[in-house]
């Protein structure tokens, strides 16, 4: 396990090596050998995450990319305040050596002239670029996010995001408020967008001018959301519907803890909706219903932003550039959305210094995709056949042997402990651990409604092949699915075999300690082909 704070300090240790081993690389190599970095910095974004075993965030984006991904369970952030923490991650060093625990100091005028992960990129030939929120703004970055030392052009900032603490949310009463929750119809806020929208769209124009570039690019795009306020189109609202939130697990403020350890919160108090509260400083309570609509509104901000990773992801496979760039991505902090009786950054507690942080690497954490083949296609929240897709990828694994055939011999798989296959539906399904059985219609056990074979009790040694006896019937429950799971090449269109013929299909499995579901398609393939 990493120390607190070591998992951001990672990231500059293995984008840095990125670097380096560019300026160590033999000297017939082209800078177009290069990978590129595209660098996702989230604002107060806490691991409530499908890839993170939380059930109720619907982030199939983001939950792809941790598939493909190496992912880091213990990331924590060396202060969750946005400002330190950001400048922390960008150069590397601790708020105790850049001497910045608030907003109000820069730290190449206060504490040394250090350089940033940008920079050095920049120095090595990367054309480094900004979108939205990656440096805090402010004095923080020298007003300037840092320019022109950590970027090659300059910074871009969406045109609305200075509409987010103004009056545009439509309360009950039809008026405009500066509200904490704040659903939005976008046609309606200011220049009919919001910042992360336009963010997405700046980051997608870049990248496309970048695909012809003879230089390498260093890409960093910074979200809002799901920092306060929770401004983001109201359909997302739909994703969380009130009775499915529950409060925090641990609402109240711990016996004994010190006055300064505690933060009153001021941050949402501020608010025209909570002010109407009344709430008492500095613990309140917040009522409960309303406790509800806050965590509603951050879980709905969550699955906005996911899209905006989603799109941005699915256009760096459409411009072919999945396969040369590195993808991270981070938070600068959490939030807590009522443990301890906190709604806010702001203190030590794990739920607001603890961070999401993957890698994506190209051949290293994932394959290399075929020619055509998309590792990031866009993934529908609102789609309800979407499953969560599993983070960290162990290898790249192929079916063998399958057939209708009583003679056939079993379906072999390597290293792969837990997977079901389902005939009439196609579905191949692998989970970490199994519920209760039934018996199927034709003798067969039942898992989910689906038919499974005699599954092992106990993970096999990583590289031998773990056999499981095919299921020809099909259980009651079985429910048909047309959508491929991402991790599952897109093959031939399924149909039911002839005795001669052999399924076929490659796919990539991944284990985590919450695991969930995961199925996907495969096609047919003749036997000759074998």
């Amino acid at each position: 396990m990493l120390p607190p704070g070591g998992g951001l300090l990672w990231l500059g240790l293995v984008l840095g090596s990125v670097c380096a081993s560019v300026g160590s690389a033999a000297p017939g190599n082209s800078a177009t050998d290069a990978l590129n970095v595209l660098l996702i910095i989230v604002d107060d974004l806490r691991p409530s995450l499908g890839c993170y075993g939380d059930k109720l965030i619907r982030s199939p984006n983001m939950d792809q990319l941790a598939s493909h991904s190496l992912l880091f369970q213990n990331a924590f952030a060396q202060q969750a305040v946005c400002a330190p923490s950001r400048v922390s991650l960008l150069t590397g060093r601790r708020p105790d050596t850049t001497r910045l625990y608030d907003f109000n100091s820069y730290w190449r005028a206060h504490s040394g002239n250090f350089s940033t992960i940008p920079q050095y990129f920049k120095e090595n030939g990367y054309v480094t670029m900004s979108v939205g929120k990656v440096f805090h703004p402010g004095i923080s970055s020298n007003h300037s996010d840092d320019s022109p030392y950590s970027w090659s052009v300059p910074p871009y900032h969406p045109s609305s995001e200075k509409y987010e603490n103004t009056k545009t949310c439509r309360g009950p009463d039809g008026e405009l408020h500066a509200n904490l929750l704040c659903p939005v119809d976008v046609a309606d806020v200011p220049e009919g967008t919001l910042p992360d929208k336009q963010s997405t769209e700046q980051a997608i124009r870049l990248l496309g001018k970048m695909k012809t570039s003879a230089s390498p690019f260093f890409l960093a795009v910074g979200y809002h959301k799901p920092h306060i306020p929770f401004r983001y189109p109201k359909e997302f609202q739909k994703l969380y519907p009130l009775e499915n939130i529950t409060l925090a697990p641990d609402p109240q403020v711990p016996a004994g803890l010190p006055p300064v350890a505690y933060n009153p919160w001021m941050d949402i108090r501020r608010r025209e909706d909570v002010q109407a509260l009344n709430l008492s400083v500095p613990y309140g309570p917040i009522p409960a219903d309303f406790q509800r609509k806050i965590r509603q509104s951050y879980f709905a901000c969550v699955s906005y932003l996911d899209t905006q990773v989603g799109h941005l992801l699915s256009a760096l496979d459409d411009l072919q550039l999945a396969s040369s760039t590195i993808v991270a991505l981070t938070s600068d902090h959490g939030w807590a959305l009522g443990e301890h009786g906190e709604w806010a950054k702001y203190s030590n507690f794990d739920v607001t210094t603890r961070v999401p942080l993957v890698f994506y690497v190209p051949g290293r954490t994932a394959p290399l995709p075929a020619a055509g083949d998309k590792l990031f296609p866009y993934l529908d929240p609102f789609d309800s056949i979407s499953e969560s897709v599993e983070p960290g990828v162990k290898g790249k694994f192929t079916l063998t042997s399958v057939s209708q055939s009583s003679q056939a011999g079993p379906l072999q798989v390597a290293s792969v402990p837990w997977l079901s296959w389902s005939l009439s539906s196609k579905k191949l399904q692998f989970e970490k651990t199994l519920p209760e059985t039934s018996a199927g219609q034709d003798g067969h056990r039942c898992h989910g409604g689906r038919p499974v074979g005699s599954l092992p009790a106990s993970r096999g040694p990583r590289g031998t092949a773990l056999s499981l006896p095919h299921a020809r019937g099909t259980c009651r429950a079985a429910r048909p699915s047309s959508l491929p799971h991402p991790l599952v090449s897109r093959g031939a269109v399924p149909r039911r075999p002839e005795p001669s013929e052999a399924f076929s299909a490659q796919f990539q499995y991944q284990e985590s300690p919450n695991s969930t579901l995961a199925e996907g398609v495969i096609g047919t393939v003749p036997e000759r082909a074998k």
